[in-house]
């Protein structure tokens, strides 16, 4: 069994990818998709990752400091507050301030009662602890400006063009219960996260 692990998560970029795209696949089936929905499991996403980074990184040898030789998480942190609020407060109430479904499902996001959105924490979660208990080469970095944070902001800009552009000029088509109005929208995000999965695993 850790023979197996221990060969699969060597490409954890692609699975890391792989299962992002089939669970919010499934939740966009079951109707259970927005813009937030995305925004904060990129914000969740990077939260693990700087935690459990912190906690394991000394027992793995093979774990590399990146450009900051920062070993504090507090500097993480801060921006991450901002990027929290931000998400929170613009893509999960104001966003849908007139649209009570998407507001109730923001709410369940927000609180983890998605369950596509909580098997996806999970398997981030596991998947990270699992890189640095099996040694596997990752770089580690801390600081005020993180590459994931680049995801996230990168990701917050487009989810901003979206709704002012793209989502209240047609707001009957972009709804979570219909199905090619939620692919249209999420999709962004999906090339977005593959990009940088390519760019890791080949890297």
């Amino acid at each position: 069994m850790h023979s197996i692990i221990e060969k699969h998560i060597k490409h954890y970029a692609r699975w890391d990818f792989l299962v992002f795209t089939l669970f919010t696949i499934l939740s966009i089936l079951k109707g259970k998709t927005t813009i937030f929905y995305i925004l904060y499991f990129f914000w969740c996403n990077e939260l693990l990752r700087i935690i459990i980074d912190r906690l394991f990184y000394k027992s793995n040898s093979n774990a590399l400091l990146g450009f900051s030789k920062n070993t504090s998480i507090l500097p993480s942190l801060f921006p991450m507050g901002i990027y929290f609020v931000f998400i929170v407060v613009f893509f999960g109430f104001i966003s849908s301030w007139k649209n009570e479904e998407i507001a109730l499902m923001n709410m369940e996001i927000l609180f983890f009662k998605n369950t596509f959105f909580v098997l996806n924490v999970i398997f981030a979660t596991i998947e990270r602890i699992l890189l640095h208990r099996t040694q596997q080469a990752v770089i580690v970095i801390f600081g005020i400006f993180t590459p994931n944070m680049l995801i996230l902001h990168i990701s917050i800009i487009l989810g901003a063009l979206l709704m002012f552009f793209v989502i209240r000029s047609f707001p009957d088509i972009f709804t979570p219960s219909n199905l090619w109005g939620s692919v249209i929208i999420i999709f962004p995000f999906i090339l977005i996260k593959a990009f940088f999965a390519y760019y890791r695993q080949n890297k």
